[in-house]
């Protein structure tokens, strides 16, 4: 099981190419990571469905990024690190670009 993560500059669809930059490399780290995270809770991140998409919008990854900090805290080794690291400049660049999409690309 992995995560993959997609930048879009508007709403993904098929017909029309929207990918900005996508990651892949800590796939399976972020999915473990958000799998432990308490579910509904006033966070964002809990939502994302491992196996499924999900997209945030750049108001809902903004909101996302004040979880880095809680998430870097439950990292056990530098796999982990490195995942949520990846996942925070994600959401910022998601959160600072009016428009776009970050897609998490579940298996």
């Amino acid at each position: 099981m992995g995560i993959d993560l997609e930048l879009h500059n508007g709403r993904p669809h098929r017909q029309k190419p929207t990918l900005i930059r996508r990651s892949s490399e800590h796939g399976e780290a972020l999915a473990g990571l958000i799998s432990e995270l308490p579910a509904n809770t006033s966070g964002k991140l809990w939502m994302v469905d491992p196996y499924d998409d999900t997209l945030f919008n750049e108001q809902v990854a903004e909101a996302a990024l004040r979880e880095i900090p809680d998430l870097l805290s439950r990292c056990t080794d530098d796999a982990r690190t490195a995942a949520v690291r990846d996942l925070a400049a994600f959401l910022e660049a998601c959160a600072t670009t009016p428009g776009s999409y970050l897609v998490f690309v579940g298996d």
